[in-house]
């Protein structure tokens, strides 16, 4: 039942300043230290929610879901009946075949490690956004001349032009397994793409036909690609699929590669949620101090409520509100700071990049190279709730102390 009086009291008792200077030095860093630990979690959350997020939209819309690759060297000649088969029965929501094969690229005195992706371009669109990354007449170009496409940052690192021809060392072993001289294929650079991801420093796409003349596929492909809805479970889904097939093939899926990203961000997620939580109880404790404090303080005032006839279950109610308003202060502030950063991490980061000169996220070292963010409202809601929630607890016991004042002890010392 909501009590008139105590909360007429303790909101009086929370608004008022009191004498004693460390009181209110005690009671500052309490809300300051509840809106800092709030703020800062909303902030972490929403960045490993755009991680997530990046990885999903970015890097998995280039990576392929699932990789089957034909054990034996013939390869996987009726892939298209595969195909038919898999979209019809909702197994996959696309299917392409492809050819893939590493090597060196070689400028000069320069040589970087690629992995070259032979690919169908109209298939291709069925199982990544490629597409988006790549300009109109390069994507035209492909389609009628043979070359290869190139992450920006490949060309960027070996000084490329268009057009130019591009000479790739592929190793090559001999049919007892001993290494032989490497073989030089050379490609005529179409164009790049830039995903803003490390892909951009590692992957290069050319026709699906040039790939398996150069690596021996002739009958068949080496492989097919599939893309699936839940790519969170493609672990699973990969091997269903994989028993089915009348082929002996080697199963590949996205998380064998990028997986301890995804594992890592969910860590992250959860080490940091639990290490500021503890920064929001730390701070919590303040108002605990504080109202120990202001108890002691009270000491006059609570005997006369008591002496007047005023319940223990209002006195407690009116250090309740005095506490929890330093706690509802603190989330509030921290809430609508920590929301303004949420929206605006991405833009905030770039510019601290900017004014100081340093990329802190490399795009090949990292999946991305920029902070991204992605405001959650149920992650808003939970932090500010759990605040609240230690806000709350964190009274309970100066509140209960405050019932156990004996009027007859105060007024004899007054």
């Amino acid at each position: 039942m909501f009590d008139k009086l105590a909360f007429y009291i303790g909101w009086r008792y929370a608004r008022s300043q009191s004498k004693n200077k460390f009181i209110q030095f005690i009671s500052a860093s309490s809300v300051i230290g509840i809106a800092l630990g709030t703020c800062v979690l909303i902030w972490v959350l929403s960045a490993m929610n755009g991680f997530q997020q990046q990885l999903k939209d970015r890097l998995l819309s280039l990576v392929p879901h699932i990789e089957f690759i034909a054990v034996e060297q013939k390869g996987i000649d009726d892939w298209q009946s595969i195909e038919k088969r898999l979209t019809q029965n909702g197994s996959a929501l696309g299917v392409a075949p492809f050819v893939t094969f590493g090597g060196l690229i070689q400028q000069g005195d320069k040589l970087k490690p690629i992995e070259i992706r032979g690919i169908d371009w109209q298939q291709e669109q069925d199982v990544s956004n490629l597409a988006s990354y790549v300009k109109a007449d390069v994507i035209e170009k492909f389609n009628q001349q043979d070359g290869v496409i190139l992450g920006q940052a490949i060309i960027e690192d070996l000084g490329l032009t268009i057009n130019e021809q591009v000479d790739v060392l592929v190793p090559q072993m001999s049919e007892t397994g001993r290494l032989i001289p490497p073989k030089l294929i050379r490609l005529t650079l179409l164009g790049g793409f830039s995903s803003g991801s490390q892909l951009d420093h590692a992957i290069g796409y050319t026709q699906l036909e040039r790939a398996a003349e150069a690596t021996g596929w002739d009958q068949g492909v080496q492989g097919i690609r599939l893309k699936i809805d839940d790519v969170f479970n493609a672990r699973q889904i990969a091997q269903k699929i994989g028993y089915e097939l009348p082929y002996y093939v080697y199963i590949q899926d996205w998380s064998r590669q990028f997986g301890h990203v995804y594992n890592d961000i969910q860590l992250v997620r959860s080490v940091m949620y639990v290490i500021l939580a503890l920064v929001v109880a730390v701070a919590c404790f303040n108002i605990v101090s504080t109202l120990v404090m202001a108890v002691n303080e009270k000491q006059s005032d609570i005997a006369i409520l008591k002496t007047l006839g005023m319940p223990a279950s209002s006195i407690i109610k009116i250090f309740m509100i005095k506490g929890l308003y330093s706690g509802l202060l603190g989330t509030l502030i921290g809430t609508f700071f920590g929301i303004l950063g949420g929206l605006w991490l991405t833009e905030f980061f770039s510019a601290i990049e900017s004014l100081i000169g340093i990329q802190f996220l490399s795009g090949d070292i990292y999946f991305i190279d920029f902070l991204p963010t992605e405001l959650m409202w149920q992650d808003v809601v939970l932090t500010a709730s759990v605040a609240v929630l230690m806000s709350i607890i964190a009274t309970l016991y100066p509140a209960y102390k405050a019932t156990k004042v004996e009027p007859a002890k105060v007024v004899g010392k007054v």
